[in-house]
């Protein structure tokens, strides 16, 4: 794509694969990419901090694109991924200077515990579509998400190894990718194995219109290479990460944050997502919370559905500091 410069780095142990736009002096915006998404995700808004003149920074995760994928699943847990956007940040970032972190879905999940962790290296922070969620001291998180939501309940479906990707192999990487980006519907995500997505393997699934033809190549061609286990493993980590995350139990994020959310994505329709926001328990957990948009009409992957307002949002938040 014209104006994205690419490079490997390596950092905390493996090779991280960075894709960047704007100036090499300009003040960074370091982009964190969900499932099953990539670098590429970015790609508007990429080029919109670009333009403003922003450092645009977006790494494929450890286990996505062509960033390296450890093959023990308890490498993915919160302390790794952290560790490596902090190696990425000091590669980066001139010495000392802190970031403006902008992340979505598993990479808003990381977002959050890279401020909880290192608020050091973070200016300000917009996150999409994933709530904090405060640990609880005496709930582990997938035994307490079977008994809410049941076994078929899609992180549930993914946390035994291989077991998914066997399911996934037969649907066909392009079809499970056109299904997960099409999902639009307010509500949990459910993967019973004889519908894995809810419907006849053979329905008819038409790509959003936000999606072209191109971009489901290069997601496609991407995870044909690198199969879906790297990404799954971050929900193999969930109970892991809340164990090693006690030291932090009833910590705040102390950094300024925007959070955006589409009232169609499944997120904000499961659980006590809306309570979480509306009755303050968000506010009380994210003191410097500045904003909650909750885009009307739009789904999960909302950066690339409403690309020019999610980009107004970005560049207006990053503005002020």
């Amino acid at each position: 794509m014209d104006g994205i410069r690419h490079r490997n780095l390596t950092l905390n142990g493996i090779n991280v694969h960075v894709a960047e736009s704007g100036p090499a002096d300009g003040p960074v915006v370091l982009f964190v990419h969900g499932f099953p998404e990539l670098w590429y995700c970015w790609r508007h808004q990429m080029a919109a901090v670009a333009s403003h003149g922003y450092r645009a920074v977006a790494p494929d995760l450890r286990g996505f694109g062509d960033t390296d994928a450890p093959a023990d699943p308890a490498s993915y847990t919160a302390l790794h991924v952290v560790g490596d956007l902090v190696a990425l940040i000091d590669a980066v970032a001139p010495e000392g200077q802190k970031v403006f972190v902008v992340a979505h879905d598993w990479g808003a999940y990381m977002a959050w515990y890279l401020c909880l962790f290192r608020p050091d290296k973070v200016k300000a922070l917009v996150n999409m579509s994933v709530l904090f969620n405060p640990r609880s001291p005496n709930r582990k998180p997938l035994p307490t998400l079977k008994a809410f939501l049941g076994d078929d309940y899609y992180v549930c479906r993914f946390q035994e190894p291989g077991v998914i990707e066997a399911e996934f192999a037969e649907l066909g990487t392009e079809r499970v990718l056109k299904e997960f980006f099409a999902y639009h519907t307010p509500a949990p995500l459910y993967m019973p194995k004889s519908k894995p997505f809810g419907h006849s393997p053979d329905a008819q699934i038409a790509l959003p219109p936000w999606l072209s033809e191109e971009d489901l190549k290069y997601y496609t061609e991407q995870f044909e290479k690198t199969g879906f286990t790297g990404g799954l493993n971050y929900y193999r980590n969930i109970d892991r990460n809340w164990e090693l995350t006690a030291a932090w139990q009833g910590d705040q994020v102390k950094v300024p944050v925007k959070f955006i959310v589409g009232d169609q994505d499944l997120t904000y329709n499961t659980g006590n997502a809306r309570d979480y926001i509306g009755k303050g328990g968000f506010k009380r957990d994210v003191p410097f919370l500045q904003e909650v948009v909750v885009m009307p009409g739009v789904g999960h992957f909302l950066n690339e559905e409403r690309v020019g307002e999610i980009n107004s949002h970005i560049v207006e938040f990053i503005r002020k500091f």
